[in-house]
């Protein structure tokens, strides 16, 4: 985490103070749990909660640079707050059972912030596909004109792109929200599955259903990879408002806002830099991948190789893709579209997108597809090398006017025709968001 792509709620979320705070609601849901068991006095966990423990980070890691154990450095610094009373915390208990419950609630908080962020993101693209539904534009492929799309429809597929995304940290998200109080390697030798049911709900948790001493890491890793899912759909986006602002293209760029400079060298740049910001910052996102997935296989019952693990990228990957959310959000809502540049662009492709429906006319009007095809491509080829236009081409081809006739040439080009079906297809990705 760096404070230049840390939003202000993920600084405090992941700060040592919040942590810490997160490690006492764990301790004391256990120990309310164990008081309605009979394992602890009643009473206990109110009277330890009633006295607002002022706790401090810099003291707790005082101690651990003593005890050289963070949840021991913790417990030391409570015992000294809470007095007596606090001899009844963690019985029965071994870290993991705060540990991995703290950072479930930690990660399941992180990601709901996430999902509003994402929310937010839809909106906005989902207002930008639906004013740009009907403005044309050439389609490419390869980075070469293929056959008319429009902008709105460019929208709506980074749109359902997204909302795929959101589905996937939604059931990362359910799958993270589990915690464990069993103990020392998760047989509840001096607890009960019923304590642990009733702390973990508490805390809005479910139970680990084979904890061993820890949570199972594929559950983490399978968040981590829905991130850097949803980090990759926002990297292709940026990549297309990148190829949209070259100077030679011309069809989109980035707001650029009052005072804003582009160059320290040359004033009369305009350059895409939150895209390449994006860009940049979803490798970072994924990056996490590979060592979340790495995690999964610790030795028997614990290890701790992936703790040290977890404390970057937790932060530094749900900040990340916070910021990035922001971002991107911003950049949608204030994205300047040039329709007239669009247009030019389309009609620089020399109406040759309308190649295929000439070939289907010819199929339908009983001519092979291969035999079809080499007749519309050499008319096609002629007019890419500047000999003649296409239209003109076909209409000088008495091979293919005795196939189709000018009358039938005209008809395959037909501009909506092509994208006849484009609002449906927009109104259809907007419905998954």
């Amino acid at each position: 985490m760096i404070p230049r792509y840390t939003p202000a709620d993920f600084t405090e979320h992941w700060s040592d103070d919040k942590r810490f705070e997160v490690w006492l609601t764990v301790e004391l849901a256990a120990c309310e749990a164990m008081e309605h068991e009979g394992l602890v006095p009643k009473g206990i966990a109110a009277s330890i909660r009633a006295k607002k423990l002022p706790l401090s980070a810099a003291r707790i890691l005082e101690h651990e640079r003593t005890t050289k154990h963070d949840v021991i450095a913790f417990l030391t610094h409570v015992e000294e707050l809470a007095g007596i009373d606090a001899r009844w915390l963690h019985r029965g208990m071994t870290s993991s059972d705060v540990l991995d419950s703290a950072l479930a609630i930690l990660l399941r908080d992180a990601t709901d912030k996430i999902l509003v962020r994402l929310d937010a993101l839809l909106s906005a693209l989902a207002i930008r596909a639906r004013e740009h539904k009907k403005t044309p534009m050439i389609g490419r492929s390869h980075g070469i004109f293929a056959e008319p799309i429009t902008f709105g429809l460019a929208l709506a597929g980074h749109h359902a792109e997204l909302a795929r995304a959101k589905k996937r940290i939604q059931a990362a998200r359910e799958e993270i929200a589990v915690g464990k109080i069993a103990g020392a390697v998760g047989t509840y030798a001096h607890l009960s599955p019923a304590i642990e049911a009733r702390a973990l709900a508490a805390l809005g948790l479910k139970a680990e259903t084979v904890s061993t001493q820890v949570v199972a890491r594929d559950r983490h890793a399978s968040l981590f990879s829905s991130f850097a899912l949803c980090a990759a759909a926002i990297e292709r986006f940026a990549t297309n408002v990148r190829h949209w602002q070259r100077s030679e293209v011309g069809e989109a760029e980035e707001a650029f806002t009052a005072g804003q400079k582009g160059s320290s060298a040359m004033p009369h740049k305009r350059n895409p830099i939150s895209s390449e910001n994006l860009c940049g910052l979803a490798r970072i996102v994924r990056a996490a991948v590979a060592p979340a997935l790495e995690n999964v296989a610790l030795w028997h019952e614990r290890d701790i190789s992936h703790s040290s693990v977890e404390r970057m990228i937790a932060p530094d990957v749900t900040s990340t893709l916070a910021f990035m959310l922001d971002r991107t959000k911003t950049l949608v809502e204030g994205l300047v579209v040039y329709p007239k540049r669009l247009r030019e662009n389309l009609d620089r492709a020399g109406e040759l997108y309308f190649s295929e429906a000439i070939l289907l006319a010819l199929v339908q009007s009983g001519m092979p597809r291969q035999e079809a095809y080499v007749l519309v491509q050499r008319n096609a080829m002629r007019a890419w090398s500047g000999d003649g236009t296409f239209r003109k081409n076909l209409q000088a081809d008495n091979e293919v006017v005795a196939k189709l006739g000018n009358e039938v040439i005209a008809q395959c080009f037909n501009l909506d025709h092509a994208l006849a079906h484009v609002d449906l297809i927009v109104e259809r990705a907007l419905a998954k968001g």
